[in-house]
């Protein structure tokens, strides 16, 4: 009788994760660090609590508007195919290709996360909608630099040519210049570019790195090798990944955007209504420290900087 009841239990507990079916869109694309960090919060999150599909719509390699489009498309045709229970997206593209032209106030839930900055152009929230936003530390950045380099008037920020870049340039030029900071930016496609433009950043008093996704030639090895030596500014960012050629990061938790979303995206599939669940900005930051380049460019750290940071190797 007790194995039977177990037996029934067991049955009663996959036919439960069975029934919910949950849909993740990816704006970008696997091995992309940002995505694959909301994927493993993602589904650490919602593994045996409902079955979980991937669509991948790589829309930081497919540039143009109409592979753009045409990938919203293909994931739209897969939620009509698939009737997924509920939906959660990754990053800007799937809320401004997908979500806002297609699914506004429509009967499907969904949980967006990495939206940067703001969702005012998307008009989020939504009836069906809800989600966090990715802020990054860009005030305390910047005080840091300042604290590291007295007298600092100038800075650059360098990144990829892409929309998402541009959006990050515009909202950390508006946090710089209320610092009293003259601010500059400039975007590179290649990793040629991208090396020229840190070369001319060394006339600066700081430089911002931005993200280099979208810089399809890009190499981690390739770029340390190149800057090493003409390093002689301090370097700043808020990406994790652009640690191998940033001295100090204070950095956004891709898993903590993942995590979140799936935890709503459980509360959601036991009967809580979208709009009842306030769109809120991300919480978490890491420290971290590039020794190699520091060193490189002869420049002392405060010992309290030192041991609160994690070290990058």
């Amino acid at each position: 009788m007790r194995i039977a009841l177990s037996l029934l239990f067991l049955f009663v507990n996959v036919a439960s994760a069975d029934e919910s079916k949950c849909l993740f869109i990816s704006s970008y694309h696997q091995g992309y660090a940002w995505s694959d960090g909301v994927e493993r919060g993602l589904r650490r999150t919602l593994e045996g609590k409902c079955q979980i599909r991937q669509f991948d719509m790589d829309t930081k390699r497919k540039r143009s508007l109409e592979e753009k489009m045409a990938a919203a498309n293909e994931a739209r045709a897969l939620i009509e195919s698939w009737q997924p229970d509920i939906v959660i997206t990754a990053d800007d593209n799937a809320a401004k290709y997908l979500i806002e032209p297609f699914y506004r106030d429509k009967d499907l839930p969904f949980v967006f996360c990495g939206v940067n900055w703001t969702v005012k152009e998307y008009g989020f929230p939504y009836r069906n909608v809800t989600g966090m936003i990715e802020v990054a530390p860009v005030k305390s950045m910047i005080e840091e630099a300042r604290e590291l380099t007295p007298g600092a008037s100038r800075v650059l920020y360098i990144g990829a040519d892409t929309p998402t870049e541009k959006k990050n340039a515009t909202r950390i030029r508006q946090v710089a210049e209320m610092q009293g900071l003259e601010f500059e930016q400039q975007l590179s496609s290649s990793l040629q570019s991208w090396v020229a433009t840190y070369r001319a950043g060394q006339k600066f008093d700081f430089i911002i790195v931005g993200s280099n996704a979208g810089i399809g030639d890009w190499s981690d090895d390739a770029a340390f090798e190149a800057i090493k030596p003409i390093t002689t500014r301090l370097t700043v960012t808020s990406h994790e990944w652009m640690m191998p050629v940033s001295m100090l990061g204070m950095t956004k938790v891709p898993e903590e955007q993942g995590e979140w979303a799936g935890q709503v995206a459980l509360q959601i599939l036991d009967g809580a209504v979208p709009n009842t669940i306030p769109v809120i900005a991300n919480r978490k930051w890491d420290l971290y420290l590039n020794p190699a380049l520091v060193e490189s460019a002869g420049l002392k750290l405060p010992a309290q900087l030192l041991s609160k940071g994690k070290v990058y190797q």
